[in-house]
């Protein structure tokens, strides 16, 4: 199993930082096209809920990342220095009384994206998104 990692101080121009480690996983790991893009967009978001959210935008607190290829499988873990949260207890954002607000489909948007490109996203109670 190949596996690369990378920590950045929590603040948000730092996920240029991400996005050129992401580049050079393509690389490594030989991502297609298609599954780079979800991969961009899911690991950029929950790095940027982890630094926002997690470290309340701390610079003194790092943000985690680990990319690992299995056989058929790409294993992304995120991990922050924060106080960690349940994501089963998030609200549905596509229920009709979440529809309109403005935030509340990172997650979501991560999980689904994640399923349709065989990489796993492993959020944590407590730790990561």
């Amino acid at each position: 199993m190949k596996s690369i990692k990378i920590s950045i101080p929590s603040l948000i121009e730092n996920i240029q930082v991400i996005e050129s480690f992401i580049d050079n996983a393509k690389e490594e790991f030989e991502i297609n096209d298609d599954m780079y893009g979800n991969i961009m967009i899911s690991v950029t978001e929950c790095i940027s809920n982890a630094i926002v959210h997690g470290n309340q935008s701390d610079s003194s607190k790092l943000v985690h990342l680990e990319l690992q290829m299995e056989p058929g499988l790409l294993r992304c873990s995120i991990e922050d220095e924060g106080n960690g949260f349940d994501f089963n207890q998030l609200p549905d954002p596509t229920d009709p009384e979440n529809i309109e607000k403005v935030g509340g489909r990172g997650i979501f948007l991560m999980k689904h994206l994640s399923e349709e490109n065989r990489s796993l996203f492993l959020p944590r109670v407590g730790h990561g998104c």
